[in-house]
């Protein structure tokens, strides 16, 4: 039975009806991962105006902008290795409230490094608030009942990504590069209260796994998994490529043919709308037509967005960037679900792992696809996005775990 509805009397499936309570639940848990993640890409919207505030280059001011990933990563890692003993809502809390801090700080930024530090420690905050949110998730709800609090936790995440660029490019635009970290700030607060009023303290989980010896077992018991090392390096390859599109795109944007301004370049971010719509139907449709057949479907639609984004027409460029966005959520959706059926024990190291990975492969992407963008240009960078897809396809291979009737209804 869920926490959170537990916390919001008048919402209970009894008092209001079970759909109104599933539906109340899922918005509590979908505006924790917007104000959770809102900062994460958020720059992306004002990389230009940042590129030229700072006046370094485009793969400069890009790996800055995602030195997040990097705070992330380790965070992601740290969580995991203590997380049975961190009660989950003081951590998520205590998360938001810290996360404020640097965001705040970025305001008076005086060079790129301070503000790829103060990136880093946005990622510390962030990523712990997200572990221990997706650990109280998935320790808190039945099996049935986590399909859908997991698909709300994704989609406030895609949300975060549209609104979040929005959001940025309005205020960076009309009140300046200060006030929209204050705005972001105020953001984070906003997500702490949230916190504070919708989840109440639960009790420490049991170890699902008493017997292993200690957290670097358990990590390397994961590792040694086949099918669990191929859904790691593929959540790697998939914000490569999603970092790669989005971050470098926005200097293309900006630049002929299409020239546009800060506050359309925001508008532009609407092209995730469509995500918002398709990937809480990643479970079904795992449900259906299995793991592998579903990951290469969705790569399969990203891949077809890339050669749009090589045309000068805005309309087919749009369109490019709709289909890579849908693509690479979906298929993140997809890996993220396939990483709880695989792991036999210890499903939240493997979590922690899965997005060690995935933001580790967000940096690499914003240094490597940045370099290629800044010596080749564009047309370089979508053909790294393409083989990083590539390579995330051939790895989706070894994406087989039997389908016990329990995992089945873990998908549904």
């Amino acid at each position: 039975m869920s926490e959170i509805s537990h916390a919001m009397p008048s919402l209970k499936p009894e008092a209001r009806g079970y759909s109104a309570g599933v539906f109340f639940r899922s918005v509590v848990i979908a505006l924790t991962a917007f104000l959770s993640l809102v900062d994460l890409f958020a720059t992306q919207a004002i990389l230009p105006m940042l590129t030229a505030h700072y006046g370094v280059t485009p793969g400069q001011m890009g790996l800055a902008s995602n030195a997040s990933t990097f705070g992330m990563l380790v965070s992601g890692l740290a969580v995991g290795y203590f997380s049975s003993s961190i009660d989950r809502r003081r951590g998520i809390l205590i998360s938001l409230v810290l996360l404020a801090i640097p965001t705040t700080l970025l305001a008076y930024a005086p060079n790129l490094t301070v503000f790829a530090l103060l990136r880093v420690m946005q990622g510390l905050c962030m990523a712990s608030a997200f572990t221990l949110t997706l650990a109280y998730l998935g320790e808190h709800y039945s099996a049935q009942d986590s399909a859908s609090a997991f698909a709300a936790y994704i989609t406030g995440n895609v949300a975060s990504n549209l609104i979040g660029r929005l959001l940025s490019a309005g205020v960076a635009d009309h009140f300046g590069l200060a006030a929209n970290f204050y705005f972001f700030a105020a953001l984070n607060l906003l997500g702490a209260v949230l916190v504070y009023f919708t989840v109440e303290k639960t009790p420490p989980m049991q170890a699902t796994a008493p017997g292993m010896g200690s957290h670097f077992a358990a990590w390397i018991m994961h590792l040694k998994n086949p099918p669990l090392r191929a859904s790691f390096a593929i959540g790697f390859c998939i914000l490569f490529a999603f970092i790669g599109t989005f971050t470098y795109v926005n200097f293309v944007l900006v630049q002929p043919p299409f020239s546009v301004d800060a506050m359309t370049l925001g508008i532009i971010y609407f092209v995730f709308l469509p995500s918002i719509a398709t990937t809480p139907l990643a479970g079904r449709a795992v449900e259906r037509f299995g793991t592998r057949a579903t990951f290469w479907g969705a790569l399969a639609v990203a891949a077809l967005g890339l050669p749009l984004l090589l045309s000068a027409s805005l309309a087919a460029f749009l369109t490019g960037m709709v289909l890579v966005g849908v693509g690479t959520f979906f298929a993140q959706a997809t890996a993220t679900g396939f990483v709880g059926r695989a792991a036999s024990s210890d499903r939240g190291s493997a979590s922690g792992l899965y997005l060690a990975f995935y933001f580790f492969g967000g940096l690499m992407g914003a240094a490597v696809l940045g370099q290629l963008f800044d010596m080749f240009g564009w047309e370089a960078c979508v053909a790294g996005i393409g083989v990083s897809l590539l390579v995330a396809a051939l790895l989706a291979i070894l994406l087989k775990t039997p389908m016990t009737p329990e995992a089945m209804r873990h998908d549904a």
